[in-house]
């Protein structure tokens, strides 16, 4: 073990290294974003905008100079339970780090047991530039993209069930999804053609494309599967 940090009271639920790796980002249960240094274990910046909702994803991208108007080298998104997801410039080797757009899904009612509402999910679109991908509990059962630079849903793809789980293929091409039916979807980005496999003996709550996209990992309860990718 190199280092031992301790940047929140709270569990920590999401984690992701900055880009260029220069930065740790954890997000708590209690919606609090700390950004750490993996040398020193400092607290550089801690960002309140997801308070009281507990954050589901972090995810960082790399950005072209001036893109979208905003100084710095890459993209970072964070979701939290309440289907907010905030977009962000960071220049970490400067400091630097604003807010680019703010993203809110409508929603119907939540139930009492919120407990039994889907995980709010996002990620950039590896192949789609300046486009976040989302999916959560809404008005209808689908993935969403989003365009950045047009600041409006460019489609929607369909689902049977809630999203407990997503996964972006390095290539862009295909989407790994994952509901407790027990069933992996796996969804042509672009057209929305897709195909199930229901080999899980348990809801499947996490999916990993691997760096190739080759590869796919997906877990269900206490079960790991590894699946070849073909077709990319």
């Amino acid at each position: 073990m190199e280092l031992k940090l301790q940047p929140q009271p709270v569990s920590v639920c999401a984690l992701q290294y900055s880009h260029y790796g220069h930065v740790l980002l954890s997000g708590g249960r209690d919606g609090l974003i700390t950004v750490s240094s993996p040398v020193t274990g400092v607290t550089v910046r801690t960002i309140r905008d997801h308070k009281g909702a507990p954050i589901t994803t972090v995810q960082c991208t790399s950005k072209q100079y001036k893109e979208f108007g905003l100084d710095g080298n890459e993209l970072w998104l964070a979701v939290s339970a309440d289907r907010r997801v905030s977009i962000w410039a960071a220049d970490w080797m400067k400091d630097k780090c604003e807010l680019l757009d703010w993203l809110t899904f409508p929603a119907p009612t939540s139930p009492k047991d919120a407990l039994a509402l889907p995980p709010s999910l996002a990620a950039f679109s590896p192949s789609e530039r300046g486009t976040v991908v989302y999916t959560g509990y809404a008005v209808e059962k689908e993935i969403i993209f989003y365009c950045l630079y047009k600041k409006q849903v460019l489609r929607t793809i369909s689902l049977a069930d809630w999203a407990l789980c997503l996964g972006l293929c390095s290539t862009g091409r295909l989407i790994a999804v994952g509901s407790n039916q027990r069933v992996l979807k796996l969804i042509h980005s672009s057209s929305g053609r897709f195909q199930d496999f229901t080999c899980h003996s348990d809801s499947v709550h996490m999916c990993s494309f691997s760096w190739s996209g080759s590869q796919l990992f997906t877990a269900a309860h206490n079960e790991l599967f590894l699946w070849t990718v073909h077709g990319l």
